[in-house]
């Protein structure tokens, strides 16, 4: 599996991009990471991440934006399976394992998990999105989203995903919430929501979210996004009734 990241090496972000990397090195299944360098060049990664083979970066000429740099980077995935990451944020122990061990066992297209706020003092506070855990067929998670300004129905950088799927519903060209497009491969294939953090968000004042002025796109940002994953499962859908969400219970192993 491969975990695709996005970062302008921005100085304040560094330690940070060091401690995702770190995150990914206490997983229990192989991994490799491609770390799209929007506009910024090599000298300034943390030397963990120059040093470690399964690290390969893509550099972009000049900043694209995050959507761009992602989709760019997807090119160069060459493992069955891809997660979207922020350069600021970690990823459990078990991660990918549990994941990945989920994928592999049912055969589905995605499966994803809760996440976890992480705050400056280093506690934690889980975010059970609306989505309920279990089985979710094509489409179902859309359903949990029914309207824009209501909370996402996943996190989107908790779903682990079948590279095809995800090249099918990539990123979209949102200067902000672009992963927000994202969520559209679970209107792809089915998948399981397990109820256990795989992902941990950091709360910091230099988080895209907490800057100055992103206000002012985010309702049409959420709106292109929430469209868009509509117009794709109707598109999608082969029958008159709609998709259904299978309410089965815990998943796999323990729990925005």
């Amino acid at each position: 599996m491969t975990v695709v990241v996005a970062t302008r090496l921005r100085e304040n972000r560094l330690d940070f991009l060091a401690a995702l990397h770190a995150s990914l090195t206490q997983q229990s299944v192989p991994w490799e990471a491609v770390i799209a360098l929007d506009g910024a060049t090599p000298d300034h990664l943390p030397t963990p991440l120059k040093q470690d083979p399964r690290v390969r970066t893509l550099t972009l000429p000049r900043p694209v934006g995050a959507a761009c740099a992602r989709n760019l980077a997807l090119t160069q995935v060459r493992t069955p399976y891809v997660n979207w990451a922020d350069d600021d944020d970690l990823f459990t122990d078990d991660a990918m394992a549990v994941r990945l061990d989920t994928l592999r066992s049912t055969e589905v297209g995605w499966c994803a998990g809760w996440s976890e706020d992480l705050h400056p003092d280093g506690t934690t506070t889980t975010w059970r999105c609306p989505t309920p855990p279990g089985r979710h067929e094509a489409g179902a998670v859309w359903t949990h989203w029914p309207a824009p300004d209501d909370t996402i129905p996943l996190g989107p950088t908790t779903i682990l995903a079948r590279t095809e799927l995800v090249r099918a519903a990539p990123m979209g060209g949102l200067v902000q919430g672009e992963d927000y497009c994202s969520l559209a491969v679970t209107c792809l294939a089915p998948g399981i929501l397990l109820p256990v953090p795989v992902y941990r968000y950091r709360k910091h004042p230099g988080q895209m979210t907490a800057q100055h002025g992103y206000d002012q796109l985010e309702t049409a940002a959420r709106t292109h996004a929430w469209q868009y994953g509509n117009a794709l499962r109707s598109a999608l859908r082969s029958g008159s009734e709609p998709p259904r969400s299978d309410h089965i219970g815990p998943v796999g192993g323990p729990a925005r």
